[in-house]
């Protein structure tokens, strides 16, 4: 079997801020066969790669020139299950929302705290996605990875990704050089629901659930996510493009002093990570735009395209909001997704 090399390929259906922009060559992988394939190829093997998942956490100012490697490896199993645990396996190309309502379906609870947020299974270590109180980092067990050098597979522990706030190994060391075929979750059990997260708390308490099951914790997320999140395939964004500063209590103090409605929450480590959309709504840039780009009405960390915008139009927005931000508070807000 033979890859099948696509030229010239328009990615604006295949990045979730609809940017019109074109891939020089994009090939499908499909197994981790393929992969190795690729890193074989006359042509491919050598040049630069870019690994496109879902597309939904990236931002595109131009045309791809690297070879782009889109994932789209299938698969959802159990490798194990009893009493302390279940782990599954999850083929990269998976849609991540997906994984978790078959998980729900099959009676693996764990995942529900990460309902509906966009992008493949094989990208959710990359960013260590999470929200509601729960991150990836909290359940993943391993990775399987091939190597785009030698070709060889292999099995990263949880521990060697080096997950943190929205950053991993492969945002650093490996970008560019692996790419992620397999992911591995193990859901403790019994199951204990995560619903300290306040939005989370109150959808429970409205719905008079004080016992919640987890499909209810999974409703409660989607129902807020609903809420507060436009939904990529009608509005063009990448969900939330600011990270959330963290800082030490000094920092933290000198920036209530001036700004005593701050909202900031305690790490265990003694840090405090700051709500980035007060920052950016005291900044007055919520629901505003700047040209064919605006900051989103109701959640003003989100970044939309409001119809026609190029990634340069984003790119503006952001560094203006930057920009805001650290005149009013000192601080440069850092962008979740990647800027290409």
């Amino acid at each position: 079997m033979s890859l099948q090399i696509e030229t010239d390929v328009p990615l604006r259906a295949l990045n979730t801020f609809g940017v019109d922009v074109m891939a020089r060559r994009l090939v499908r992988v499909r197994s981790a066969r393929d992969v190795r394939l690729v890193v074989d190829h006359p042509e491919l093997g050598r040049a630069p790669k870019f690994i496109l998942g879902g597309g939904s956490n990236l931002l595109l100012t131009r045309d791809v020139d690297p070879v782009v490697v889109k994932v789209e490896i299938s698969g959802l199993r159990v490798l194990e299950d009893d009493a302390r645990s279940t782990l599954i396996e999850v083929g990269a190309g998976e849609p991540w929302h997906g994984v978790v309502e078959w998980a729900l379906d099959q009676g693996h609870a764990g995942l529900e705290n990460l309902a509906r947020i966009p992008g493949t299974a094989g990208a959710a270590p990359v960013q260590n996605i999470g929200a509601y109180g729960l991150e990836l980092s909290d359940r993943l067990e391993s990775v399987d990875v091939v190597d785009f050098v030698t070709g060889r597979s292999a099995t990263l522990p949880a521990a060697h990704c080096r997950l943190g706030y929205r950053d991993s190994v492969f945002k650093r060391e490996l970008a560019g050089k692996s790419v992620i075929t397999s992911i591995r979750l193990r859901l403790p059990k019994p199951w204990t629901p995560v619903t300290g997260y306040a939005d989370v708390e109150r959808w429970l308490q409205r719905q008079n659930l004080t016992d919640p099951s987890p499909r209810e914790v999974f409703d409660a997320v989607c129902a807020i996510r609903r809420s507060k999140l436009p939904d990529p395939a009608t509005v063009g964004n990448v969900g939330s493009f600011f990270k959330n500063p963290v800082v030490n209590r000094t920092i933290r103090n000198e920036i209530l002093e001036e700004h005593p409605d701050i909202v900031s929450y305690p790490l265990e480590d003694g840090t405090y990570k700051l709500a980035a959309a007060w920052m950016i709504a005291a900044c007055g840039w919520k629901g505003q735009s700047l040209g064919r780009a605006g900051v989103h009405e109701q959640q003003a960390l989100v970044l939309v395209n409001r119809g026609g915008a190029n990634g340069a139009d984003i790119l503006n927005l952001a560094q203006a909001v930057q920009d805001s931000v650290e005149q009013k508070f000192g601080l440069r807000l850092e962008p979740e997704p990647v800027i290409v």
